[in-house]
């Protein structure tokens, strides 16, 4: 049985459910989260929450861990919360199978 993923295959790419903290001493995917309302991707940025340098932060790193331009990297939704929607545009399946084989490297 596997346990359900924070992200869903779309039409225009990857759109992913994201739990962010801020300020944090390194960014890094820190796994799959459990909220009362689904899963979450843990995201920690080094960028303090202000002025969007936080968001900028977390669309910039989700980007270059993919492999993606940051450019494809879009805030759907949760600007001024921790809980966030961030579409990757771009082969969405593609992009899925990137971010489960991260999932499983970090597992190690």
């Amino acid at each position: 049985m596997s346990l359900p993923v924070p992200w869903l295959v779309t039409p225009e790419g990857l759109s992913i459910r994201v739990k962010a903290n801020p300020k944090a001493s390194r960014s890094a995917i820190k796994g799959v989260v459990e909220l009362p309302d689904g899963p979450a991707l843990a995201v920690a940025v080094t960028a303090p929450p202000v002025d969007g340098a936080a968001n900028a932060a977390l669309l910039a790193f989700i980007a270059k861990t993919l492999g993606v331009a940051k450019g494809a990297a879009l805030l759907e939704a949760g600007d001024a919360s921790r809980i966030k929607r961030v579409l990757i545009r771009g082969d969405g399946a593609v992009l899925a199978e990137r971010l489960t084989a991260l999932m499983a490297c970090s597992a190690r």
